[in-house]
């Protein structure tokens, strides 16, 4: 049985609600926003800095103030690496740890790769197709639906140059997995079913 799903999702697949379903469905914990409160907790850093500088390689004011400021050197000693790779490397160790503690279900943050070892796990991409993943993210997340397609496909190239620096492999591409699915075609719910069944 695995014990740990790891979940990449294109922006607007449902991802998070399929992984969120399946750990109810398996008693397992999850850890999306969960995990973003510990590595702030842990960094003294605020959970809006690290819930954008997680999943993408950016050149954000806000990034940019932040990896000057002089607390967050104070956080991290010193450390002379740049602020979102300290940040990457204390998110790797706390899912490591989270993975040696509990049966898990963990969306995004590379944790497919940074599991990448371990044999009780089961590495998930969920893609969908644009005008589902469009109608989803202007009536779930209440997007603006008129540039709607270009903020998805923004977002989407953000998480593969995060995903490709840390890790120099391709995001979403399938041999980086052990299984793609189209939440298009099976829904949320049927997603949920055939991963429930796979990691039984």
């Amino acid at each position: 049985m695995k014990r740990i799903i790891t979940i990449s999702r294109e922006c607007g697949s449902g991802g998070r609600t399929i992984g969120r379903k399946l750990a109810e469905r398996l008693g397992f914990s999850f850890y999306d926003k969960e995990l973003i409160d510990r590595v702030s907790k842990e960094s003294g850093l605020a959970k809006e800095f690290i819930e954008e500088q997680g999943e993408h390689i950016t050149g954000s004011l806000l990034f940019n103030i932040a990896t000057n400021m002089n607390y967050a050197t104070q956080v991290f000693g010193g450390n002379m690496l740049p602020l979102q790779d300290q940040l990457y490397v204390l998110q790797s160790d706390i899912i490591k740890e989270i993975a040696e503690k509990e049966p898990c279900v963990i969306v995004g943050r590379c944790a497919d790769y940074i599991l990448a070892d371990r044999k009780d796990c089961l590495h998930v991409f969920i893609r969908a197709e644009m005008e589902d993943k469009s109608k989803r993210a202007v009536e779930e997340y209440h997007f603006a639906p008129d540039n709607v397609e270009k903020v998805l496909r923004k977002r989407d190239k953000a998480r593969a140059n995060h995903y490709k620096y840390y890790t120099e492999q391709e995001w979403g591409e399938i041999k980086n997995y052990d299984i793609v699915l189209n939440s298009s075609a099976f829904g949320i719910d049927g997603c949920v079913e055939i991963l429930a069944a796979l990691v039984k």
